[in-house]
């Protein structure tokens, strides 16, 4: 599993032009998930994300989590973060879950950070989306379940 978490201001996805969802502070999530993920490897990213710390105390250190703070997340799919660019131009997803199986754990997923506390709100699957962030920071960090 491959994560993108961006500290955010406020967020909105929209698909065919109408909101689908919005948060003010938190964080943004975009999750690609790979072919050998598992229900562990779920659990494991949703508590490293529920606890990192990348919101400043009163002295500008980086020492409240989303879930210290009380925030929001958005979190969306995107099998793009699983791209293998290697070779040539064209990126290869051929490291990202099948669609069908990969609803199923991003789901799981989204039910796991919201029975560790947070207040989630998701994009739309396997459809377009028109997303507006506005960063905080900005503070942008990758996660890896191979380097969790």
């Amino acid at each position: 599993m491959k994560v993108l978490v961006a500290r955010v201001s406020k967020g909105c996805v929209s698909v065919g032009g109408k909101i689908h969802s919005s948060i003010e502070r938190g964080i943004a999530v975009f999750a690609g998930i790979e072919p050998h993920d598992r229900e562990q490897t779920l659990i494991e990213m949703a508590q490293k994300i529920t606890n990192l710390r990348i919101f400043e105390n009163e002295e500008g250190k980086l020492h409240y989590s989303v879930k210290d703070k009380s925030y929001q997340v958005l979190c969306i799919s995107n099998f793009t973060l699983c791209a293998d660019t290697k070779k040539g131009r064209r990126p290869s997803f051929e490291n990202a879950m099948e669609p069908v199986k990969a609803n199923r754990l991003f789901e799981n997923f989204v039910l796991i950070l919201k029975s560790m506390g947070n207040r989630v709100c998701t994009g739309a699957f396997g459809k377009h989306m028109d997303i507006s962030l506005d960063l905080d920071g900005p503070v942008n960090i990758t996660l890896e379940s191979s380097r969790l």
